[in-house]
């Protein structure tokens, strides 16, 4: 992966919607941040202040109205092209028509590979979030943790440079939630993919990243980022590390004044 080596740099970043009845919206308001190649980067912050809408400028679904988005190579320190970026949604986005197997390789078909090489991909994909044996499974027979299984095998399978995780657990129950947090940090350090996180979860944010960048109410701006120096793996066995019970109290404070300040302006604006 010739990507690893290339960091993700936001430079002053604003996002504003043009008005379709009334204001505009300001979405973004000069986001500046840095996701490092290799590493796992959280965002976190009120609902509605840009996590998602960051995200989905990296993957260059939508384009700032302010500011710059760099790709620069860190062993050479030059300008680098766009990496290749895989993305696992909150919605698990499977094909119903298509059988696990079939899900997985989607990608890999599309890039034209023969048949064998991309169901042995997939297959080893497959495995590696402890689905063999559902290979000719529809989604419909699936619980919703299988669903996102899939959908991260999918993401991975395409050896992407990027990792792209948006708010991957939100709509599962909270056992299922604590099992794939720790299945997907155990994926991600094995991979040694550049993975950007976007959650709500000050827990999530903790077990899985390298470092977590809190944001603002909206209009977005980065608060601070803070460096998880917890020793990897990780697992709900942190949760009981005292270092652990310092990050999240420390984080906690900072979305507390950023939830209440959006509950403000929420109410303002109705």
């Amino acid at each position: 992966m010739g990507g690893l080596s290339v960091a993700v740099e936001f430079r002053d970043v604003g996002l504003t919607f043009p008005a379709v009845a009334g204001e505009s919206v300001v979405a973004l308001s000069a986001a500046t941040c840095t996701f490092e190649p290799g590493k796992v980067t959280a965002i976190i912050g009120p609902s509605g202040c840009g996590k998602s809408t960051l995200l989905q400028i990296v993957r260059g679904f939508l384009e700032a109205s302010r500011g710059d988005v760099v790709f620069v190579d860190r062993g050479s320190a030059a300008t680098a092209p766009r990496p290749a970026m895989s993305t696992v949604w909150q919605a698990f986005n499977l094909f119903p028509w298509l059988t696990v197997l079939e899900n997985v390789a989607f990608g890999l078909e599309l890039r034209g590979m023969p048949k064998p090489e991309r169901e042995a991909l997939a297959r080893k994909a497959i495995q590696s979030v402890d689905l063999s044996g559902f290979e000719s499974k529809y989604p419909r027979q699936l619980s919703g943790g299988m669903r996102q299984r899939v959908g991260i095998a999918r993401a991975l399978v395409m050896t992407p440079d990027i990792l792209l995780l948006d708010e991957p657990f939100g709509a599962l129950d909270a056992q299922t939630r604590l099992v794939l947090q720790e299945q997907l940090a155990r994926l991600v350090e094995e991979s040694g993919t550049t993975a950007i996180l976007v959650t709500h979860s000050i827990e999530e944010a903790i077990l899985l990243a390298d470092t977590i960048i809190v944001m603002s109410a909206r209009p977005g701006r980065v608060v601070t980022d803070i460096v998880v120096d917890l020793p990897r793996p990780r697992s709900f066995a942190t949760t009981h590390d005292p270092g652990y019970g310092k990050l999240f109290d420390r984080i906690y404070a900072l979305l507390r004044d950023e939830v209440m300040r959006a509950i403000v302006i929420e109410s303002g604006n109705r």
